[in-house]
């Protein structure tokens, strides 16, 4: 018994031996490879402090100029520390794989009585032989949890990346839109200030005055609420870049005058099915999950019945102190009386079912996703083409008329006014229909990558 316990010792020892160490990069590197395969970008984890130095140089120097929707998710993907904490998932789920593949402590009990030189010692050195036997599949299943928590971050990092450039685009169009928005309200303002003087001086009624004072009252509103829009996108994409307040002396963000123009053509929907087996990050995972559950499941199966079994060496004294020890071994288990496994085979078993249906549910949902984000990647296209192509040339052409019939005095300065609070409209309608465009076309790559709510 004893030869046989030590022969179980060593060849556990040798089957998991270089299985117990820590890696130097906590599965970064296969994360950091994926994010520059998919999005293109580079991802640091820095842990010392000359780490974070050259991290805090390239953001500097990110910042340096005006940032483009792309400078702006590699500063984010860079400094945002939410995503820093997200890589630390790494280390904890390593730490796991690590302790799984490492021996169990062995157990020294010891029982000791005696009276009027009467000994009675009884000394036991034992080991869960159940954990020996199980290690493998144990290991097993940790390894998947840790592909898993890779799988999970490199998800952290395309959603980082698709809100950043939302909240770009988001900020760009709103600092636009508050410069259209200024000048309505100078042309509101400058036809109020002229209708007050025309009736002061008996030339304009009141009831004409009184809309002219409401169209500036609007436009005044407009622009307030244009303010707090710009405020709001601006610090939504300050918090996501992991940047200080607007009031910090070491921020300068400046972002381009205007959004990107819009491209010469759309492209085509790619093969969902395609998409699906070679892109989707979360359906990946949910792969993962559902392997670690079938190994879960076939554990739980081959240790249904015998839970606990602990084997070891045992020598007891009893008598004198000069009395010889008796040598012996023990044995522990679990008799499987009141409960066979049964309940915990059933859990297992619904666990495994359960993730096979997400799966297969998740997989139609993911191509009603990439189709839906599609269809509003088209839609934003046309409605920003057509606002760019047909509304804003007629608002400039009636503009232009209005200013001919107004050197004619056909026209009053205030049907002059009216028509450019119209064109400043039309060009802020083409900034927004823009701004959505270019979400559509974030959320469209999204779709075709994966989404980390999985």
């Amino acid at each position: 018994m004893r030869c046989a316990f030590l022969l179980l010792m060593t060849l556990a020892a040798l089957g998991i031996e270089g299985c117990t160490a820590f890696s130097q990069d906590s599965g970064f590197d296969a994360v950091a490879d994926a994010a520059r395969r998919h999005l293109s970008k580079d991802i640091q984890w820095p842990r010392t402090s000359q780490e974070q130095a050259k991290t805090d140089a390239r953001v500097a120097e990110l910042l340096g100029h005006p940032v483009s929707a792309e400078d702006a998710v590699q500063i984010a993907l860079l400094n945002n520390r939410m995503l820093q904490g997200a890589f630390e998932e790494l280390g904890i789920s390593e730490a796991d794989l690590v302790q799984a593949g490492r021996l169990p402590n062995p157990r020294f009990d010891l029982r000791h009585a005696g009276a009027a030189g009467q000994y009675d010692v009884e000394e036991t050195l034992s080991i869960n032989v159940l954990s020996l036997l199980t290690m493998p599949y144990a290991r097993g299943i940790e390894k998947q949890r840790f592909a898993q928590a890779q799988r999970v971050a490199v998800l952290r990092v395309a959603q980082l990346a698709k809100d950043t450039r939302e909240a770009y685009y988001a900020a760009v169009a709103a600092a636009e839109a508050r410069g259209y928005l200024l000048k309505v309200r100078a042309a509101a303002e400058t036809g109020a200030t002229l209708a007050r003087r025309m009736v002061a001086a008996g030339n304009w009624n009141q009831l004409d005055q009184a809309r002219e004072q409401n169209f500036y009252i609007d436009a005044a509103q407009g622009f307030t609420h244009a303010e707090l829009a710009e405020q709001a996108a601006r610090e939504k994409l300050i918090a996501l870049l992991g940047l200080p307040g607007e009031k910090s002396a070491t921020l300068n963000l400046q972002l381009a005058q205007a959004l990107p123009i819009l491209p010469a053509s759309l492209e085509n929907l790619p093969d969902v099915e395609s998409a699906l087996l070679q892109n989707r990050l979360d359906l990946q995972l949910m792969r993962l999950r559902m392997d670690e559950l079938q190994r879960s499941l076939k554990l739980t199966r081959s240790t249904r019945f015998v839970n606990v079994l602990d084997a070891g060496a045992t020598r007891v004294q009893q008598g004198s102190r000069d009395a010889p020890y008796e040598r012996g071994y023990t044995i522990t288990l679990e008799v499987p009386i009141f409960d066979g496994g049964s309940a915990r085979v059933k859990k297992s078993e619904a666990l495994y079912a359960q993730a096979v249906d997400r799966f297969t549910q998740a997989a139609i949902e993911a191509r009603s996703q990439i189709r839906l984000a599609y269809a509003n990647y088209r839609a934003a296209f046309e409605l920003a083409q057509r606002q760019r192509d047909e509304v804003v040339p007629l608002r400039q052409a009636i503009a232009l008329e209005n200013l001919l019939r107004y050197n004619a005095s056909q026209i009053s300065i205030f049907e002059l006014l009216s028509g450019a609070r119209e064109q400043a409209a039309a060009f802020d309608g083409y900034v927004q229909r823009v701004r959505d465009f270019w979400i559509a076309k974030s959320q469209l790559d999204a779709a075709l990558l994966g989404n980390a709510a999985q």
